[in-house]
């Protein structure tokens, strides 16, 4: 529960904060364009609000339905649908009355703000932490497979040559370049030789469902972290700190052999033999059925892979955050692509506040919030530019119609064109959420 708790807290901190910086975008530029702002609200407030305040001709105030927030602007046809002060005659104030390419900027605020929001936030933790990563060459004991790694064809062991013969810099960037770049093979050394791993678009498909497909591969030498409650390695009186040491009096090289003879022993009983403060201790453990025992291994030797690390002054950060920023929002776009591959039933990625939510970590930590948020940014800012009816990229759509035709389009059209575009973002948001659902109910989230 607790973990469950700072992972909501994280998101609901993250989506705030990212959702007053959007409205703010599209506040800043009406001001500036002397129009005028009615409301300006974190989360929607149907019926009634949390908090209100006015100031001037604005209502400022916190909604209690956390699916956004939003400005209302003067002479706009929005989410709100006042269709009744659109039946009066245009004032200098409002929205309509303002030219098309002031309303265009108005519009392209928020998204503007969230691409401006990101590349300050990836400077920032560029200065402040730098970037850390581990070599493809320094997995020297080659990867290790999960099941979906294993039926894409990887073997534990293989070591990462190339990724259609190119080589990856970054051990944790080769499944995400598989993913996004519409790679055919990967180069692995397999006993010695050199082996093409060929890559379907089934395969994509099981990447994109799958949690992990590889890792590096850790030698067999860790002892027990957290214990799961009332898992068998605690009913059987493993402690926290026991090194791992044979098992029915098996040695083990790599860890995932251990693994892998856990899972051959399901609903069987193991004898365990474990170093614990100096002395020997043998422990009888039943696995689960899911081949496993209930516990976090720790590695004991956490400096056996050379990890590359690369500080940023002030100065260097600025251009290596903005690179950041623009290869996070390339590689996004890259997804998009995946939704018209039938192949990959990349529609069944989809998720909603559950997936949102899950990808903070369950302990809080600064590095990983800011990042994730970063990156949430670039999605809002991204999602907010498709061209639906609703969405500020539908007004921009219609906008830059005006600007080439020159011709305004009628109001009664975009009072319809707004009602489609909530309908369609309504399901959009049903199908995403009803995903993670499923997810919870197949044990896949």
């Amino acid at each position: 529960m607790g973990t469950i708790l700072i992972k909501t807290a994280q998101l609901l901190l993250s989506l705030s904060l990212l959702v007053v910086l959007h409205e703010f975008g599209h506040f800043m530029f009406a001001r500036l364009f002397k129009t005028r702002v009615e409301k300006f609200y974190l989360f929607f407030n149907p019926w009634f609000s949390l908090f209100k305040v006015k100031k001037g001709d604005t209502e400022y105030g916190i909604g209690w339905l956390p699916l956004g927030g939003y400005v209302k602007i003067s002479g706009m046809i929005d989410e709100s649908m006042d269709k009744e002060a659109m039946k009066l005659p245009p004032q200098p104030w409002e929205f309509r009355a303002k030219p098309a390419w002031q309303r265009l900027l108005i519009m392209l605020g928020g998204v503007m703000m969230n691409f401006l929001t990101a590349l300050i936030i990836y400077i920032g933790i560029l200065y402040a932490w730098g970037e850390s990563y581990l070599p493809t060459e320094n997995a020297k004991f080659g990867i290790e497979v999960s099941e979906v790694g294993r039926e894409i064809g990887f073997r534990n062991g293989d070591k990462i040559l190339t990724v259609d013969n190119v080589f990856v810099e970054n051990f944790n960037k080769i499944i995400p370049t598989i993913v996004l770049d519409d790679v055919k093979a990967v180069q692995v050394e397999r006993n010695g030789a050199k082996v093409d791993v060929e890559i379907s678009d089934s395969d994509l498909a099981l990447m994109l469902k799958s949690k992990s497909v590889i890792a590096p591969r850790f030698p067999f030498d860790h002892s027990i972290g957290k214990l799961v409650k009332d898992s068998p390695a605690e009913n059987a009186g493993l402690e926290k700190g026991d090194i791992l040491k044979k098992v029915d009096d098996k040695s083990f090289e790599f860890y995932d052999e251990f693994a892998q003879y856990l899972t051959s022993k399901k609903n069987s009983e193991i004898e365990m033999e474990l170093e614990r403060n100096g002395s020997k201790v043998n422990k009888k453990v039943t696995v689960g059925d899911d081949g496993k025992i209930g516990f976090y291994p720790v590695f004991n030797n956490p400096d056996i892979f050379e990890f590359k690390t690369i500080k940023y002054g002030f100065i260097a950060s600025i251009p290596a955050g903005i690179k950041r920023g623009v290869k996070t929002t390339g590689d996004y776009l890259k997804q998009f692509k995946l939704f018209f591959k039938k192949e990959t039933k990349a529609y069944e990625s989809l998720g909603g506040f559950a997936t949102i939510g899950n990808i903070f970590p369950g302990t809080w930590d600064w590095y990983s919030f800011w990042n994730m948020t970063a990156f949430i940014s670039i999605i809002l800012a991204i999602m907010n530019l498709l061209p639906i009816p609703a969405l500020d990229g539908g007004h921009v759509m219609f906008l830059l119609g005006e600007m080439i035709t020159g011709r305004k389009p009628n109001e009664k059209f975009l009072e319809y064109a707004q009602i489609a575009g909530m309908v369609l973002l309504l399901a959009l948001v049903l199908f995403a959420n009803a995903n993670d659902i499923i997810k919870i109910f197949n044990g896949t989230f």
